[in-house]
């Protein structure tokens, strides 16, 4: 695997930078993508010295700025001259957030970060992908997106850019959720636009995931309690770093594209399930399925149409 290029967003903890030392350890050549380039130096080092290889390359990259997203894309094609593998693990979430945050570009900072810098990041690299004889791309979505069971769920696209700032409330957690339903529903469209050039595109669904002591500082006394029970039944981030690995390498997925996968590989559908109490439970329970919410090509287009025009001056749209 001496010739394989990967990208790992959010490289320098947690999933992510297990998912380097996973990918490394297999003789794949690995770019840490993170913003924090002091912190990410360090864990570069110490990725180096655990794993006795230093084929560990590190970019700056803030998935919240389009200019930093542009920048990162120029300097990589800068250095290497295909790309294997595009890991979008990066996500913002900033618990007990109670403040609108927006972005560089005047976008909700959650969804900017975990929605529409993927997309434009996938579409500038999109022609150096081309070059890989098995290109793949996964996004990283939770299982948050399975609040969309809710039928009244839905995202809030007049409200993207802080448009009601001033009247309404910031939920965080609502916003959080609407970023990953977008990307799910990204990553299915931009699958179907990639499929031509060869180039797979999925999602994965990640669980409740151990939690570093550092992320258990962030929280206050009750909620840190309830961080503490939640990390008993939680994965680590080495099991979904192996999760990474086999979907972005094995020949059970090397055909497969425009899927969500769940933690045990498994490729999910969208819901089968009837309204009513009992189907609505059922449907909860069901590991194996996704809100229907996503499948909808009204819901679909409008996120793909919301990523073309906030990014069509940074990228050429797909033709």
């Amino acid at each position: 695997m001496n010739d394989k290029i990967v990208i790992v967003t959010g490289a320098n903890s947690g999933i992510g930078k297990a998912a380097a030392i996973r990918f490394i350890e297999e003789g794949y050549k690995v770019i840490m993508a993170c913003r924090n380039l002091d912190k990410s130096k360090k864990v570069q080092q110490e990725i180096i010295e655990l794993t006795e290889n230093d084929r560990i390359d590190l970019l700056q990259l803030d998935m919240s700025s389009f200019k930093s997203i542009e920048d990162f894309c120029f300097g990589f094609k800068e250095k290497y001259k295909k790309l294997d593998i595009l890991i979008h693990n990066a996500g913002y979430f900033n618990h007990g957030e109670k403040n609108y945050q927006l972005s560089p570009d005047n976008i909700e900072l959650s969804f900017a970060t975990n929605a529409i810098g993927p997309f434009l990041m996938t579409q500038l690299l999109t022609d150096i992908l081309k070059k890989s004889e098995d290109a793949r791309v996964l996004n990283a979505c939770t299982t948050n997106v399975r609040h969309f069971f809710e039928p009244k769920r839905k995202i809030d696209f007049e409200n993207l850019q802080g448009e009601f700032m001033d009247t309404r409330p910031y939920n965080i957690y609502k916003m959080y959720g609407d970023s990953k339903m977008a990307l799910l529903m990204l990553t299915f469209k931009m699958a179907d636009k990639l499929k031509k050039d060869g180039i797979k595109v999925n999602a994965v669904q990640i669980p409740a995931i151990k939690m570093s002591k550092e992320t258990m500082r962030k929280f206050k006394s009750a909620w840190r309690i309830a961080a503490v029970v939640q990390n008993v039944f939680s994965s680590s981030p080495e099991t979904m770093a192996d999760t990474y690995f086999h979907i972005c390498t094995s020949e059970e997925f090397k055909d497969i594209t425009g899927k969500l996968i769940n933690n045990k590989r498994e490729i999910m559908q969208s819901s089968h399930y009837a309204s009513g109490l009992i189907q609505e439970v059922k449907q909860l329970f069901d590991k194996g399925v996704y809100p229907k919410y996503a499948d909808n090509i009204d819901n679909i287009e409008m996120v793909w149409d919301l990523a073309v025009k906030l990014t069509k001056a940074k990228m050429k749209i797909y033709d």
